[in-house]
């Protein structure tokens, strides 16, 4: 899995000298800014949120400028992201890799204990205390809004990310070679991630027409792979669903033109000969029959 070739031809207009994650991105984007990326769904909150490409990359620009500026972290400084099942988790991932620096997923009391900073949702507050360095919270509240109260020593991600930059710089390029991602105890560069998107979008025959139904979170490597960057190197897009309520699916599948789904696969199903058995896990994307 840890191959730094992209596999030819380059996908969306990525080149071997582009291979960090945010070329990946700005070559997603390049496919139509006001196509849809995201649909958010809360079947507890009654909760539906859509973004558009265009509308995510003010976000990621937003959020990474938060990262670059006012947090003052550097490329290769660890953030330990603490998120669940939510629209605001993939913004997070992508700024971060927009802007150098590594996110931390999954429920590692060490990881928290070491980065340079902490992003939490209200359920993970008394586990992110145990971060020395920056702390960010996020009520996860309809619309994006802020804490009521804002949580003791963190700062309300709502209340200062909106008024950062809608453009986004990094003070140095994001190299193919710079680590990127910690997950399930492994480390990921930029371009093995790219790489990575890339062979899955492949392997699962995935296209800028799919429109991929996820269910799962992203505090692992196979959640990640199959929920956010495989459909990103195809420039697909997704529907992510929390609470899920599973009399209302069918209806939601058919209204959202629901073509793909992530999905437990058994031995060799849509993984190819290749990754059958290997780290990549059991999660991945098979069609809607």
């Amino acid at each position: 899995m840890h191959n730094s070739r992209l596999f030819p031809p380059y996908p969306l207009g990525v080149t071997a000298a582009n291979s960090s994650f945010p070329g990946l991105w700005r070559a997603a984007l390049a496919q139509g800014p006001s196509r849809p990326f995201l649909t958010y769904y809360d079947d507890h909150t009654g909760e539906r949120v859509e973004l558009s490409y265009a509308t995510t990359d003010n976000w990621v620009a937003k959020t990474a400028n938060l990262i670059q500026d006012e947090l003052a972290l550097a490329p290769g400084d660890e953030v330990a992201i603490l998120l669940p099942t939510h629209w605001q988790t993939p913004i997070w991932l992508l700024a971060c890799w927009t802007a150098g620096v590594v996110a931390s997923v999954g429920e590692d009391p060490a990881a928290v204990a070491r980065a340079a900073a902490v992003v939490a949702g209200p359920d993970s507050l008394d586990e992110a205390l145990a971060c020395p360095g920056e702390r960010i919270a996020l009520a996860l509240r309809p619309l994006g809004a802020p804490f009521q109260q804002v949580p003791a020593g963190f700062t309300d991600y709502a209340a200062v990310a909106p008024s950062q930059p809608d453009a986004f710089t990094p003070y140095s390029p994001v190299a193919a070679d710079a680590p990127a991602l910690i997950a399930d105890g492994h480390r990921w560069t930029q371009g093995e991630l790219v790489q990575d998107a890339v062979d899955a979008a492949e392997r699962w025959k995935l296209s800028a027409a799919s429109r991929v139904l996820a269910g799962c979170g992203y505090a692992s490597r196979p959640e990640i792979r199959a929920a956010l960057t495989s459909e990103l190197a195809a420039g697909a897009s997704l529907v992510l669903c929390r609470n899920v309520d599973p009399a209302r699916l069918p209806g939601r599948m058919a209204a959202e033109k629901v073509n793909a789904r992530v999905a437990s696969l058994g031995p060799g199903q849509g993984q190819g000969t290749a990754a059958a058995g290997t780290a990549e896990g059991t999660l991945g994307v098979l069609p809607v029959d």
